[in-house]
């Protein structure tokens, strides 16, 4: 049970610092972070952008919010695939942060995936 709690407390530690760091980048407007903003025709938007996620990953840390960060963070980064296959982009780099986003809700609200409400 403990070897659980420590891959789930590293993949939220690792989940978050991937998210808050690609956040700030946009949001402190990083050449190369905003430069592919560019090719999207949203560079004035970085900001808001890098806010948007900064604020999703910090309501997925906390366990009171974690079910309404996590459905915020999907949608975000479901809508950055969506942008990358319109435009002809890698479809990637959005997917492996919401790939981690998914296996580290499930490991920490299992619930979540079942559609069983919790008691």
């Amino acid at each position: 049970m403990k070897k659980k709690k420590v891959i789930t407390v590293s993949l939220t530690i690792l989940v978050t610092i991937m998210v808050i760091s690609s956040g700030l980048m946009k949001a402190i407007h990083l050449p190369w972070s905003v430069d592919g903003l560019v090719k999207f025709n949203l560079p004035h938007s970085a900001t808001v952008l890098g806010l948007m996620e900064m604020a999703f990953a910090v309501l997925f840390i906390f366990p009171k919010t974690m079910r309404i960060g996590f459905i915020l963070l999907c949608c975000y980064f479901s809508g950055a695939m969506a942008t990358e296959l319109s435009h002809d982009g890698a479809m990637l780099n959005p997917a492996v942060p919401l790939a981690l986003v998914w296996v580290t809700a499930f490991l920490r609200d299992r619930e979540l995936f079942s559609g069983t409400p919790k008691s």
